[in-house]
C-alpha cells in the first residue's frame, strides 16, 4: 500500500516528543510489512505537493496544515487521523473544562475529523474525551504506544538490575508549563518526601536515572493521551503518584508492571500497525 504520513514534525527534525517517537516507530513497522510510506511535513505543504489520490494518508499532528489543504484532503483522499494532542479544540486542552467537555464554540476541525476513516486515539480515556466533544462514530483506541525493540530490550535489561530502589521520588524536569514540574516539587515538599529532578539527558540515561528510585511524581496540567513516561516508569517497577490526566490509567493493562508490562508493549508492536492498516484499507 502507498501511504503518506503527514505531520508537523518528525524525529529527524530533532523533536523527540512522545508523538514523534511513536509515529517514527509506526512508520518503520508499516514499511517492514511491505508498505511504501513517505513522510510529508505539513509546513508549506500545498495541494500541488500532495501525493496522488490513490495514496492513503495518515495524519499526525497537523497544526501547520492549511485550511485549503485540509479541504482538499477531505474531498479527495482516504485518510485516518492518528490523534495525539487534542487538535479538535482551540485550546488543545480539554482538562480546563468540566468532565473534559468543551463548549461548542471551542470545537475546531470537526469536518476534518468526521471525514476520516478513523480517528485513532492512544487510550480509552483519550477516546472517551474525543467522543464526548465531537460526537462521532469513527473514533477508536489502540490502547497503547509504540516503543522500539531496542528500547524495550533496554527497559527489560535495566529493570532486572535495580531491584533495591532508593526511597526517592523522581521528577522529570521540563520547561513545558503543562508538565507542571513546580506542582511535583511542591507535592514532595509538603509531604516531606525526598525528591530528585531528572534533568534533560538522553532517553536511555533518563530511564537509568528513573530506575534508581521507587516513585515517579508527575502532575500534568493537560490531559496526557497516554503518557509514555508513566508507562516507562511502570515498566521499571516504579510506583506512580499522579492525577486524573493520565490516559494510561484507563487501560486494563495498567495494573501490570515490570516484565509483564514490557511484554504487553511488545504485543502492541504487532497489534497497532494492524489496526492502522485495517482502517486505511
Amino acid at each position: 500500500m502507498k501511504i503518506a504520513f503527514l505531520a508537523d514534525f518528525f524525529v529527524e527534525d530533532g523533536i523527540n516528543g512522545g508523538g514523534e517517537l511513536n509515529n517514527e516507530e509506526l512508520i518503520k513497522l508499516l514499511i517492514n510489512k511491505g508498505n511504501d510510506v513517505k513522510k510529508y511535513h505539513t509546513h508549506g505543504l500545498t495541494i500541488e505537493k500532495l501525493p496522488d489520490k490513490e495514496t492513503k494518508l495518515i495524519i499526525g499532528n497537523f497544526i501547520a496544515l492549511s485550511e485549503e489543504v485540509k479541504d482538499n484532503i477531505i474531498k479527495n483522499y482516504s485518510y485516518i487521523i492518528y490523534e495525539h494532542d487534542h487538535k479538535y479544540l482551540k485550546t488543545r486542552d480539554p482538562s480546563q473544562f468540566k468532565n473534559y467537555k468543551a463548549p461548542e464554540d471551542q470545537i475546531v476541525n470537526k469536518q476534518f475529523y468526521k471525514n476520516a476513516k478513523a480517528v485513532v486515539c492512544q487510550s480509552k480515556l483519550h477516546m472517551r474525551v474525543v467522543e464526548r466533544n465531537l460526537h462521532l462514530d469513527n473514533i477508536v483506541s489502540v490502547s497503547g504506544n509504540l516503543w522500539s525493540e531496542e528500547l524495550l530490550d533496554y527497559l527489560e535489561e535495566i529493570s532486572t538490575l535495580q531491584e533495591d530502589k532508593q526511597d526517592v521520588c523522581s521528577i522529570m524536569y521540563s520547561n513545558i508549563p503543562n508538565k507542571n514540574v513546580e506542582g511535583s516539587i511542591l507535592y514532595c515538599r509538603v509531604n516531606q518526601l525526598k525528591s530528585e529532578k531528572i534533568m534533560p539527558c538522553s532517553h536511555k540515561e533518563f530511564l537509568t536515572k528513573l530506575n534508581k528510585n521507587k516513585t515517579l511524581v508527575f502532575f500534568p496540567k493537560t490531559l496526557e493521551t497516554l503518557s509514555r513516561i508513566v508507562v516507562e516508569a511502570r515498566m521499571l517497577n516504579c510506583r506512580i503518584t499522579t492525577n486524573k490526566n493520565i490516559g494510561a490509567t484507563s487501560e486494563d493493562w495498567f495494573q501490570l508492571k515490570g516484565q509483564p508490562l514490557i511484554n504487553k508493549m511488545r504485543e502492541k508492536r504487532l497489534q497497532i500497525p494492524e489496526i492502522v492498516l485495517k482502517y486505511l484499507t
